[in-house]
């Protein structure tokens, strides 16, 4: 993927207004999931939204995606497609959004639990978003990637759920995907590959926990990833930048 770009003070501000941006589209969203609602309609007020504050949707296009922002249910992981599906008291939605604000890119995703959920739901709700914090708490300058990796890890598993080792947290800046990779698993053939974070490197972590086997397979349609096992899955994701004394969320609002 290449050498790890570092970000000017005036590149990383138009990231934080992609961020700011893209932070309060998904708290549109969350406002607006509920039983019955598709998420078709949810894709179209997304990209109304970012179209009125002059920013454009990152995922519409890219390497083909028909849509304006990934809407994933129940065991389907990430890259779901919007369409007519209602959603469902007790489903779990997983909404995956990016935005480009004059050229410079941001990407979060968070995981809302439809009307009253299993406690099961809720335990993997909790522990997704928590493993997302613990892999932000250790970002710093100095810092190598299997240090995120190893933390988000040790949460998801520590409380018995697999994490997903075929998708991974990425860089991102001018592109939506840069370097470095940011698995959510440590193993022994990434250690060649574990660059030591510097100033002004930005990066999405985001794990993505299942109930069941961390296995995976894409569905026909040739994006939607689904549980191999159909069990539940969970989906959390923050753009960060790196700074001495620790990450700075730029996906806030």
């Amino acid at each position: 993927m290449g050498p790890i770009e570092l970000k000017s003070p005036g590149e990383l501000a138009k990231m934080r207004q992609a961020g700011r941006i893209l932070a309060e589209v998904l708290r549109l969203l969350e406002d607006m999931a509920g039983p019955g609602v598709t998420t078709e309609r949810l894709d179209r007020a997304a990209a109304r939204y970012m179209e009125e504050q002059g920013a454009v949707p990152a995922f519409r296009g890219y390497r083909g995606f028909p849509a304006n922002i990934c809407t994933s249910i129940n065991e389907e992981v990430v890259h779901g497609i919007p369409g007519p599906r209602e959603m469902r008291e007790g489903d779990l939605l997983k909404l995956d959004v990016g935005v480009i604000w004059e050229g410079y890119f941001s990407d979060a995703a968070v995981t809302v639990p439809i009307g009253r959920v299993s406690e099961r739901a809720r335990a993997l709700v909790r522990a997704t978003r928590e493993a997302l914090d613990a892999g932000i708490a250790v970002v710093r300058a100095g810092v190598r990637v299997s240090a995120i990796s190893a933390a988000v890890q040790r949460v998801a598993e520590g409380r018995g759920f697999s994490v997903v080792t075929e998708y991974t947290g990425h860089g991102i800046g001018r592109a939506l995907h840069e370097a470095p990779k940011v698995p959510n698993f440590v193993s022994s053939g990434l250690v060649q590959k574990d660059p030591v974070l510097k100033k002004g490197a930005t990066i999405a972590i985001e794990p993505m926990v299942n109930v069941g086997t961390h296995r995976t397979q894409v569905l026909d349609n040739g994006w939607t990833v689904v549980t191999r096992d159909g069990k539940l899955s969970a989906h959390f994701e923050h753009t960060v930048a790196v700074d001495e004394d620790g990450a700075v969320i730029l996906t806030l609002p």
